[in-house]
């Protein structure tokens, strides 16, 4: 699994015309689930962006982290992070995996954010969505479960 992780000042997505969701300082959380990819894998991608210390305490310094700022998280599924773009000039996207694989994977990462006190807002699977943010830094952290330490 992989997540692009965007710090925010405030946040909302969009779908079918009509705000689904908004947060106000937090993090954007993208998230896309390859094949083979497990609940292993949404575990170890929540701890993460629960735990990582992404914002700055009163210093200047990133010493805190969404759970001890106790900010707010958007998640939203992008297939697109999957994509390979070595060959041609279109991606492809054989990496990703199958919807009903992907969905409750997604879904297992925010649920985790829930279970620890994250006020969490989730995109529409499948939808078309218009994401509005305001980057704070900016700050974006890329995450992948298949680079662990």
């Amino acid at each position: 699994m992989r997540a692009l992780l965007q710090r925010v000042s405030g946040a909302s997505v969009e779908a079918d015309d009509q705000v689904i969701g908004s947060i106000d300082r937090g993090l954007v959380t993208l998230v896309g689930v390859a094949k083979g990819d497990s609940p292993d894998d949404a575990r170890y991608l929540a701890d993460r962006i629960l735990h990582l210390r992404i914002f700055e305490d009163t210093a200047g310094k990133l010493n805190h982290s969404l759970w001890s700022t106790r900010g707010a998280c958007l998640v939203v599924s992008q297939f697109t992070l999957l994509a390979n773009t070595r060959r041609g000039r279109r991606p492809d996207f054989l990496a990703a995996a199958v919807p009903a694989v992907a969905a409750p994977l997604v879904g297992d990462v925010a649920a985790r954010l829930r279970a620890e006190g994250i006020s969490v807002v989730e995109g529409r699977f499948g939808a078309r969505m218009v994401m509005r943010l305001a980057n704070d830094g900016p700050v974006t952290i890329w995450l992948d479960s298949r680079e662990r330490a």
